[in-house]
């Protein structure tokens, strides 16, 4: 049995397909089906079942990668020590960020984090948060940012900031004039919405406990852009709520009016495998973002979180 066995296992349990299995492990498709099966002939039980298709484990072989994962996360934590006891911060890293975070987040610190780790390499996807805790689960990406708790026992969560939700209302509606507003005082009807899918949106429902749906009038709009739900707000009324990160640019838009305090918030955190042993880089990582995001979303101490699950 060798290490780079357990990594074909794990790889061909991910893609459930021999050549894709292959390709990311950067080897033919006959190696790879050979170095399987001499561990299955080592072992003398069968780990894939080859009838199913795609490829499934077998009940043995389930318990087999699920050790293998932790076998090769021991081994890569042993190198990450080692690595770091040098100084010598450095790798390739798969980051997961969700839609309403990434483009807002994401330019602010990246400069700083990439002159500070000139060795480390960033890949990073813009995926919706159940995407990003499968693939944490599947090993398919080393650290996500997202909304947070998340309560999953596999997964553990470094929070970053809480970040308020900020109401965005046309100058028509009655309550534009108010001074101080909270989520009880938003009514039924009129709000604009994110896809389905977007944490953001569940947070949206659970702070103004309304049903599922976004409806003005006649006109039924479900947006995966925060800015498309703010130029329906200043086209057909109605209103919407925007993380304080996607307007910190246009303070001088009057549309935008503060809840009172506390004031309701999502928790961003970092989020990893429990057998994720790089602790550096998310020192590093956790260090770059909070030095370019407004002080109050750290220091807050009374907050109304808002969960989205």
């Amino acid at each position: 049995m060798t290490l780079q066995q357990l990594e074909y296992i794990v790889a061909l349990d991910t893609h459930r397909h021999f050549v894709t299995a292959a390709d990311s492990c950067f080897v033919t498709q006959p190696t790879l089906t050979l170095q399987i099966k001499k561990l299955e002939n080592e072992m003398g039980t069968l780990i894939f079942d080859r009838s199913k298709h795609p490829i499934e484990p077998t009940k043995t072989g389930r318990q087999i990668i699920n050790m293998s994962r932790q076998i090769l996360r021991e081994v890569n934590g042993l190198k990450d020590y080692v690595n770091t006891e040098k100084d010598n911060l450095s790798g390739v890293f798969r980051i997961g960020v969700i839609p309403t975070v990434a483009p807002y987040l994401m330019p602010r610190f990246l400069k700083h984090f990439s002159d500070n780790n000139p060795n480390i390499t960033l890949k990073v996807r813009e995926i919706e948060s159940e995407q990003i805790i499968h693939d944490i689960k599947h090993d398919l990406l080393d650290i996500g940012i997202l909304a947070t708790p998340l309560d999953e026992s596999n997964i553990r969560e470094i929070p970053l900031y809480n970040e308020p939700f900020l109401l965005y209302i046309a100058e028509q509606h009655p309550l534009f004039a108010r001074k101080k507003i909270s989520p009880e005082d938003l009514p039924e009807t009129g709000l604009w919405l994110l896809n389905q899918g977007h944490c953001l949106r569940d947070q949206v429902l659970s702070l103004c406990n309304r049903p599922n749906s976004s409806k003005i009038e006649n006109i039924s709009y479900e947006s995966g852009s925060i800015e498309t739900l703010r130029n329906l707000v200043k086209n057909h009324m109605g209103y919407t709520l925007v993380p304080e990160l996607s307007v910190l640019d246009q303070k001088d838009d009057y549309r935008i009016k503060r809840f009172e305090k506390p004031e309701p918030t999502r928790e961003i955190s970092l989020a990893v495998h429990k057998g994720f042993t790089k602790e550096a880089v998310l020192e590093s990582l956790r260090d770059s973002i909070v030095k370019y995001i407004p002080e109050h979303f750290v220091k807050a101490k009374k907050v109304n979180r808002i969960r989205w699950r």
